[in-house]
Protein backbone atom coordinates (compact mmCIF):
# COMPACT_ATOMS: atom_id res chain seq x y z
CA UNK A 1 0.00 0.00 0.00
CA UNK A 2 1.45 3.77 -0.10
CA UNK A 3 2.39 5.59 2.42
CA UNK A 4 0.70 8.37 3.92
CA UNK A 5 3.99 9.96 5.60
CA UNK A 6 7.52 8.45 6.48
CA UNK A 7 7.32 5.43 7.57
CA UNK A 8 8.49 4.46 11.03
CA UNK A 9 12.04 3.09 11.71
CA UNK A 10 11.93 -0.67 13.21
CA UNK A 11 8.38 -0.39 13.29
CA UNK A 12 8.41 -4.28 13.93
CA UNK A 13 10.79 -3.76 16.64
CA UNK A 14 8.84 -1.21 18.60
CA UNK A 15 5.52 -3.04 17.94
CA UNK A 16 6.70 -5.97 19.40
CA UNK A 17 8.60 -4.43 22.53
CA UNK A 18 4.96 -2.05 23.06
CA UNK A 19 3.17 -5.15 22.71
CA UNK A 20 4.76 -6.93 25.17
CA UNK A 21 5.11 -4.20 27.52
CA UNK A 22 2.02 -3.46 27.88
CA UNK A 23 0.66 -6.89 28.28
CA UNK A 24 3.27 -7.13 31.52
CA UNK A 25 1.83 -3.96 32.58
CA UNK A 26 -1.75 -4.73 32.61
CA UNK A 27 -0.94 -8.60 33.75
CA UNK A 28 -1.50 -7.76 37.67
CA UNK A 29 -4.30 -5.16 36.77
CA UNK A 30 -6.31 -7.76 34.90
CA UNK A 31 -9.82 -8.69 36.68
CA UNK A 32 -9.37 -5.58 39.17
CA UNK A 33 -11.84 -2.80 39.34
CA UNK A 34 -9.65 0.60 39.02
CA UNK A 35 -10.14 2.06 42.57
CA UNK A 36 -8.54 -1.66 43.28
CA UNK A 37 -5.60 -0.94 41.04
CA UNK A 38 -5.34 2.37 42.03
CA UNK A 39 -4.98 1.09 46.08
CA UNK A 40 -2.20 -1.48 45.29
CA UNK A 41 -0.17 0.61 42.21
CA UNK A 42 -0.74 4.35 43.33
CA UNK A 43 -1.45 6.96 40.37
CA UNK A 44 -2.15 5.43 37.34
CA UNK A 45 0.33 7.93 35.59
CA UNK A 46 3.31 6.75 37.54
CA UNK A 47 2.62 2.85 37.10
CA UNK A 48 5.49 0.77 37.44
CA UNK A 49 6.64 -2.22 35.53
CA UNK A 50 6.06 -5.56 37.35
CA UNK A 51 9.93 -7.06 38.52
CA UNK A 52 10.11 -9.52 37.32
CA UNK A 53 8.16 -8.60 33.54
CA UNK A 54 6.07 -11.86 33.27
CA UNK A 55 3.63 -11.48 29.97
CA UNK A 56 0.53 -13.40 29.67
CA UNK A 57 -0.58 -15.80 26.72
CA UNK A 58 -1.77 -12.63 24.94
CA UNK A 59 2.30 -12.25 24.38
CA UNK A 60 2.82 -15.78 23.83
CA UNK A 61 -0.32 -16.56 21.23
CA UNK A 62 1.80 -13.25 19.23
CA UNK A 63 5.36 -14.97 18.98
CA UNK A 64 3.32 -18.42 18.15
CA UNK A 65 1.68 -16.50 15.69
CA UNK A 66 5.05 -14.61 14.16
CA UNK A 67 6.92 -18.19 13.72
CA UNK A 68 4.40 -19.42 12.00
CA UNK A 69 4.61 -16.43 9.89
CA UNK A 70 8.22 -16.61 9.76
CA UNK A 71 7.76 -20.31 8.72
CA UNK A 72 5.78 -20.13 6.00
CA UNK A 73 7.51 -17.19 4.34
CA UNK A 74 10.79 -19.05 3.79
CA UNK A 75 11.59 -19.60 0.65
CA UNK A 76 8.26 -18.06 -0.90
CA UNK A 77 5.43 -15.97 -1.04
CA UNK A 78 2.35 -16.52 2.19
CA UNK A 79 0.32 -19.08 0.99
CA UNK A 80 -2.80 -19.96 2.51
CA UNK A 81 -2.78 -23.58 2.94
CA UNK A 82 0.90 -23.46 4.40
CA UNK A 83 0.31 -20.81 6.81
CA UNK A 84 -2.92 -22.85 7.79
CA UNK A 85 -0.84 -25.91 8.93
CA UNK A 86 1.89 -23.76 10.53
CA UNK A 87 -0.57 -21.88 12.69
CA UNK A 88 -2.27 -24.59 13.24
CA UNK A 89 0.79 -26.11 14.63
CA UNK A 90 2.23 -23.09 16.39
CA UNK A 91 -0.99 -22.69 18.51
CA UNK A 92 -0.69 -26.57 19.72
CA UNK A 93 2.89 -26.13 20.93
CA UNK A 94 1.40 -23.33 23.07
CA UNK A 95 -1.19 -25.17 23.64
CA UNK A 96 1.41 -27.80 25.38
CA UNK A 97 3.90 -25.74 26.54
CA UNK A 98 4.16 -25.82 30.28
CA UNK A 99 4.57 -22.03 30.06
CA UNK A 100 1.33 -21.62 29.32
CA UNK A 101 0.01 -20.90 32.71
CA UNK A 102 -0.81 -17.20 32.07
CA UNK A 103 -4.47 -17.21 32.96
CA UNK A 104 -5.18 -18.59 28.40
CA UNK A 105 -8.44 -18.04 27.25
CA UNK A 106 -11.27 -20.84 27.06
CA UNK A 107 -11.89 -20.79 23.56
CA UNK A 108 -7.99 -20.62 23.00
CA UNK A 109 -7.99 -23.77 24.90
CA UNK A 110 -10.67 -25.59 23.72
CA UNK A 111 -10.00 -24.81 19.81
CA UNK A 112 -6.42 -25.88 20.48
CA UNK A 113 -7.20 -29.44 21.79
CA UNK A 114 -9.62 -29.93 18.71
CA UNK A 115 -6.76 -29.34 16.33
CA UNK A 116 -4.20 -31.22 18.11
CA UNK A 117 -6.39 -34.58 17.25
CA UNK A 118 -7.41 -33.52 13.87
CA UNK A 119 -6.59 -35.78 10.99
CA UNK A 120 -5.26 -32.88 8.89
CA UNK A 121 -5.24 -32.76 5.70
CA UNK A 122 -8.30 -35.29 5.84
CA UNK A 123 -10.21 -33.20 8.15
CA UNK A 124 -10.26 -29.41 7.97
CA UNK A 125 -8.39 -26.68 10.56
CA UNK A 126 -12.25 -25.33 10.27
CA UNK A 127 -13.86 -27.80 12.09
CA UNK A 128 -11.76 -26.34 15.60
CA UNK A 129 -13.03 -23.02 14.88
CA UNK A 130 -15.27 -21.60 18.00
CA UNK A 131 -18.03 -20.38 16.04
CA UNK A 132 -19.86 -18.73 18.68
CA UNK A 133 -16.79 -17.15 20.32
CA UNK A 134 -15.47 -13.36 19.52
CA UNK A 135 -13.37 -13.19 22.17
CA UNK A 136 -10.37 -10.88 22.33
CA UNK A 137 -8.16 -14.12 21.66
CA UNK A 138 -8.06 -13.56 18.05
CA UNK A 139 -7.18 -10.10 17.87
CA UNK A 140 -4.53 -9.72 20.62
CA UNK A 141 -2.10 -11.64 18.69
CA UNK A 142 -2.62 -10.86 15.73
CA UNK A 143 0.14 -8.00 15.24
CA UNK A 144 2.97 -9.70 13.67
CA UNK A 145 0.86 -9.94 9.59
CA UNK A 146 0.61 -6.69 10.10
CA UNK A 147 4.44 -6.12 10.23
CA UNK A 148 5.66 -8.77 7.74
CA UNK A 149 7.05 -6.41 4.59
CA UNK A 150 5.98 -7.26 1.27
CA UNK A 151 2.36 -8.53 1.75
CA UNK A 152 -0.12 -7.47 -0.41
CA UNK A 153 -3.66 -6.08 1.05
CA UNK A 154 -4.85 -9.49 0.41
CA UNK A 155 -2.87 -11.73 1.88
CA UNK A 156 -2.22 -9.70 5.25
CA UNK A 157 -6.25 -9.19 5.90
CA UNK A 158 -6.99 -13.48 4.48
CA UNK A 159 -4.11 -14.15 7.20
CA UNK A 160 -5.09 -11.90 9.56
CA UNK A 161 -8.53 -13.50 9.49
CA UNK A 162 -7.48 -17.05 9.11
CA UNK A 163 -5.54 -16.84 12.11
CA UNK A 164 -8.61 -15.53 14.27
CA UNK A 165 -10.85 -18.74 12.76
CA UNK A 166 -8.60 -21.71 14.02
CA UNK A 167 -9.79 -20.55 17.19
CA UNK A 168 -12.55 -17.69 17.27
CA UNK A 169 -14.76 -18.57 14.47
CA UNK A 170 -17.54 -15.68 14.73
CA UNK A 171 -17.11 -12.93 11.90
CA UNK A 172 -16.98 -10.16 14.82
CA UNK A 173 -13.48 -11.55 15.67
CA UNK A 174 -12.18 -12.27 11.83
CA UNK A 175 -13.43 -8.45 11.51
CA UNK A 176 -11.55 -7.29 14.38
CA UNK A 177 -8.56 -8.77 13.59
CA UNK A 178 -8.42 -7.93 10.37
CA UNK A 179 -8.66 -4.31 11.10
CA UNK A 180 -6.13 -4.60 14.32
CA UNK A 181 -3.85 -5.67 11.75
CA UNK A 182 -4.28 -2.88 8.95
CA UNK A 183 -4.03 -0.39 11.91
CA UNK A 184 -0.54 -1.83 12.80
CA UNK A 185 0.42 -1.72 8.98
CA UNK A 186 -1.35 1.80 8.72
CA UNK A 187 0.86 3.21 11.58
CA UNK A 188 3.92 1.46 10.34
CA UNK A 189 3.36 3.07 7.06
CA UNK A 190 3.22 6.87 8.91
CA UNK A 191 -0.12 6.94 8.72
CA UNK A 192 -0.99 10.29 11.16
CA UNK A 193 -2.87 8.92 14.11
CA UNK A 194 -5.62 11.76 14.03
CA UNK A 195 -7.00 10.32 10.76
CA UNK A 196 -6.67 6.51 11.58
CA UNK A 197 -9.82 5.84 12.83
CA UNK A 198 -11.56 7.69 9.49
CA UNK A 199 -9.22 5.05 7.65
CA UNK A 200 -10.41 2.17 9.93
CA UNK A 201 -14.03 3.03 8.66
CA UNK A 202 -13.68 3.60 5.36
CA UNK A 203 -11.00 0.09 5.59
CA UNK A 204 -14.52 -2.06 7.07
CA UNK A 205 -17.32 -0.22 4.74
CA UNK A 206 -15.25 -1.21 1.81
CA UNK A 207 -14.56 -4.81 3.22
CA UNK A 208 -18.02 -4.95 4.88
CA UNK A 209 -19.18 -8.06 2.30
CA UNK A 210 -16.02 -9.78 1.32
CA UNK A 211 -15.48 -12.80 2.07
CA UNK A 212 -12.18 -14.20 2.01
CA UNK A 213 -12.45 -17.94 0.42
CA UNK A 214 -8.88 -18.87 -0.37
CA UNK A 215 -8.46 -17.89 3.40
CA UNK A 216 -11.21 -19.44 4.97
CA UNK A 217 -12.64 -21.85 3.22
CA UNK A 218 -16.05 -23.25 4.14
CA UNK A 219 -15.83 -21.77 7.67
CA UNK A 220 -18.96 -19.31 6.78
CA UNK A 221 -21.43 -22.42 6.15
CA UNK A 222 -20.73 -23.62 10.20
CA UNK A 223 -22.38 -19.98 10.81
CA UNK A 224 -25.79 -20.65 9.27
CA UNK A 225 -25.76 -17.49 7.17
CA UNK A 226 -27.31 -17.52 3.81
CA UNK A 227 -24.28 -16.51 2.32
CA UNK A 228 -20.84 -15.84 2.99
CA UNK A 229 -21.17 -11.53 2.40
CA UNK A 230 -24.13 -12.25 5.39
CA UNK A 231 -21.61 -14.05 7.39
CA UNK A 232 -18.90 -11.59 7.68
CA UNK A 233 -21.28 -8.50 7.31
CA UNK A 234 -22.09 -9.21 10.90
CA UNK A 235 -18.67 -8.68 12.00
CA UNK A 236 -17.55 -5.53 10.15
CA UNK A 237 -20.96 -4.15 11.68
CA UNK A 238 -20.18 -4.64 15.08
CA UNK A 239 -16.86 -3.17 14.42
CA UNK A 240 -18.19 -0.19 12.97
CA UNK A 241 -20.30 0.00 16.16
CA UNK A 242 -17.33 -0.04 18.13
CA UNK A 243 -15.54 2.37 15.67
CA UNK A 244 -18.62 5.09 16.08
CA UNK A 245 -18.31 4.81 19.74
CA UNK A 246 -14.79 5.30 19.79
CA UNK A 247 -15.36 8.53 17.40
CA UNK A 248 -17.61 9.76 19.90
CA UNK A 249 -15.21 9.16 22.79
CA UNK A 250 -12.64 11.01 20.93
CA UNK A 251 -14.74 14.13 20.11
CA UNK A 252 -14.76 15.07 23.39
CA UNK A 253 -11.58 13.30 25.33
CA UNK A 254 -11.50 12.34 28.98
CA UNK A 255 -8.26 10.80 29.86
CA UNK A 256 -8.62 10.80 33.38
CA UNK A 257 -11.77 7.96 33.12
CA UNK A 258 -11.65 4.65 32.49
CA UNK A 259 -12.28 4.05 29.07
CA UNK A 260 -13.83 1.16 29.14
CA UNK A 261 -17.31 3.24 30.41
CA UNK A 262 -16.85 4.32 26.89
CA UNK A 263 -16.25 1.94 24.20
CA UNK A 264 -16.04 -1.48 26.42
CA UNK A 265 -14.51 -3.75 28.54
CA UNK A 266 -12.14 -5.46 26.08
CA UNK A 267 -13.31 -8.78 26.74
CA UNK A 268 -15.13 -9.34 23.27
CA UNK A 269 -12.86 -8.48 20.23
CA UNK A 270 -14.22 -4.76 18.95
CA UNK A 271 -14.25 -4.08 22.27
CA UNK A 272 -10.28 -4.56 23.00
CA UNK A 273 -9.41 -2.60 19.31
CA UNK A 274 -11.93 0.35 20.04
CA UNK A 275 -10.53 0.86 23.79
CA UNK A 276 -7.30 -0.11 22.83
CA UNK A 277 -7.01 2.53 19.87
CA UNK A 278 -9.09 4.94 22.30
CA UNK A 279 -5.61 4.59 25.09
CA UNK A 280 -3.15 4.98 22.40
CA UNK A 281 -5.16 8.00 20.48
CA UNK A 282 -5.56 9.95 23.99
CA UNK A 283 -1.53 9.90 24.15
CA UNK A 284 -0.26 9.18 20.29
CA UNK A 285 2.90 11.10 21.38
CA UNK A 286 3.18 9.96 24.91
CA UNK A 287 3.49 5.92 24.81
CA UNK A 288 4.64 5.04 28.00
CA UNK A 289 1.16 6.92 29.28
CA UNK A 290 -0.79 5.42 27.22
CA UNK A 291 -0.12 1.97 28.04
CA UNK A 292 -0.46 3.29 31.86
CA UNK A 293 -4.15 4.53 30.71
CA UNK A 294 -4.93 0.90 29.12
CA UNK A 295 -3.15 -0.72 31.94
CA UNK A 296 -5.94 1.29 34.57
CA UNK A 297 -8.97 0.16 33.37
CA UNK A 298 -11.43 -2.61 34.89
CA UNK A 299 -11.58 -4.75 31.77
CA UNK A 300 -8.85 -6.93 29.78
CA UNK A 301 -6.12 -4.53 31.05
CA UNK A 302 -3.47 -6.78 29.59
CA UNK A 303 -4.90 -7.24 26.14
CA UNK A 304 -5.82 -3.53 25.67
CA UNK A 305 -2.58 -2.58 27.33
CA UNK A 306 -1.06 -5.00 24.61
CA UNK A 307 -2.65 -3.83 21.89
CA UNK A 308 -2.32 -0.18 22.45
CA UNK A 309 1.71 -0.95 22.81
CA UNK A 310 1.43 -2.58 19.62
CA UNK A 311 -0.12 0.41 18.07
CA UNK A 312 2.28 2.93 19.69
CA UNK A 313 5.40 1.07 18.98
CA UNK A 314 4.28 0.77 15.38
CA UNK A 315 3.60 4.79 15.03
CA UNK A 316 6.55 5.33 16.93
CA UNK A 317 9.56 2.99 16.90
CA UNK A 318 11.73 1.45 19.55
CA UNK A 319 13.64 4.22 20.42
CA UNK A 320 10.39 5.58 22.99
CA UNK A 321 10.31 2.35 25.15
CA UNK A 322 12.42 3.00 28.37
CA UNK A 323 15.35 1.19 28.50
CA UNK A 324 15.44 0.17 31.57
CA UNK A 325 11.72 -1.53 30.69
CA UNK A 326 12.45 -2.65 27.87
CA UNK A 327 15.66 -4.51 28.67
CA UNK A 328 13.81 -7.17 31.08
CA UNK A 329 10.89 -7.83 29.62
CA UNK A 330 9.76 -11.70 29.00
CA UNK A 331 10.80 -13.38 25.51
CA UNK A 332 13.33 -10.40 24.81
CA UNK A 333 15.33 -12.27 22.40
CA UNK A 334 12.75 -13.54 20.46
CA UNK A 335 10.84 -10.57 20.53
CA UNK A 336 13.95 -8.81 19.03
CA UNK A 337 15.09 -11.66 17.09
CA UNK A 338 11.43 -10.98 14.99
CA UNK A 339 11.81 -7.31 14.86
CA UNK A 340 15.24 -7.33 13.00
CA UNK A 341 13.85 -9.81 10.73
CA UNK A 342 10.98 -7.68 9.88
CA UNK A 343 12.31 -4.09 10.04
CA UNK A 344 15.07 -5.64 7.67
Amino acid sequence: MTPTGTPTRQAATGALTGLALGDALGFPTEFSSVPAILAKCGPWREMKLPDPAFVTDDTQMALAFARALRASTEGGSLDPERLAKETGDAYVSWYRDPENNRAPGNTCLSACAVLEHLDRPREPWQRAARMESKGCGANMRVAPIGLVPGLSQEQRAGAAQQQSALTHGHPTALAASDLTAHAVRLLADGADPAGLVGRLRSYAWENRTRYHHDWLGGLWEQAGDATPGEFIARGWDDCLAALDRLRDALSTPSPETDPCLTTGDGWIAEEALATALQCFLLFPGEPVTALRRAACTRGDSDSIACLAGAFAGAHLGPGVWPAAWAERIEYRTELLSFGALWDA
